[in-house]
């Protein structure tokens, strides 16, 4: 089967015909792709960072699921700003709320799904926010008479300090 490339497939580690499958942290079913429960668990009881190695752990760890989290930059935008060289670690009321959110948010994550192409996709791009652009991609459908957007991807980043100074025009779709 794989012999053109010299590769060997060891059919105790393959699984045919499987309607789940867990994959790098999601299950994959079907054409949908939560977050497995089970690993993000532990997130609302982890209390704040003490420390910069501690919010980046954090921080580290929710990047990881950002494209289910919408806004994913404009909420830990802040948090992000604590663990910069020059900036003293000192937990704000704001980035309390912040942390509180994205741990929310993680917990909460809707449930994403594949791309169906036959159906309306839309793309949603928001660069009118200092801190970051984002985008979302949505599958359009009419669901008993009444049209429905359910998520394919959540995508943000934040602007590095001279893309911040941008026009609306220069920041638009890059």
């Amino acid at each position: 089967m794989c012999t053109p490339i010299n590769q060997k497939i060891s059919l105790k580690k393959v699984n045919f015909g499987q309607k789940e499958l867990m994959a790098l942290g999601h299950k994959v079913s079907g054409l949908r792709l939560p977050i497995e429960k089970n690993k993000v668990a532990v997130v609302p009881k982890k209390p704040v960072p003490k420390n910069i190695k501690e919010m980046q752990f954090f921080l580290g760890f929710v990047s990881y699921y950002r494209n289910h989290i919408r806004n994913f930059v404009h909420i830990t935008s802040s948090l992000y700003k604590l663990c910069s060289k020059d900036v003293i670690f000192e937990i704000t009321n704001k980035r309390r709320d912040a942390y509180e959110r994205i741990k929310h948010e993680l917990t909460n994550s809707p449930v994403l799904i594949l791309p169906e192409f036959e159906l309306t996709l839309k793309l949603y791009i928001d660069s009118a926010c200092i801190q970051g652009l984002g985008a979302a991609h949505h599958k359009r459908q009419v669901v008993d008479g009444e049209p429905r957007g359910e998520g394919i991807c959540y995508i943000s980043r934040q602007l590095k300090d001279a893309e911040a100074r941008y026009g609306d025009t220069q920041t638009d779709f890059q």
